[in-house]
């Protein structure tokens, strides 16, 4: 028993210590390097988007509703009083 686990123990030594081993652990590392580093970026490139839109698409948007209801208004009125409706350019 005891030579069986002496065996195991060399054979475990020597693939823990193969180039192939150390290098799949390089390759691993890198890796993990590079995701973090990419979604570290998405998230900081996310902000960037999330607030440009916040600030420019957002209010003019809002601004967008806003002239449709006072179109829509208008024509109301202008059913209600009985003038001929002009239809708005698209």
């Amino acid at each position: 028993m005891a030579a069986n686990k002496g065996v195991i123990s060399r054979v475990s030594s020597s693939v823990a210590g193969s180039p192939i081993i150390y290098h799949g652990k390089k390759a691993a590392a890198d890796t993990s390097y590079v995701v973090k580093r990419l979604l570290k970026s998405t998230g900081k490139a996310a902000w960037i988007a999330g607030t440009v839109f916040l600030v420019l698409a957002v209010p003019l948007i809002i601004e967008m509703d806003r002239e449709q209801q006072l179109n829509e208004l208008e024509l109301q009125q202008a059913s209600l009083l009985g003038t001929p409706t002009v239809s708005s350019p698209k």
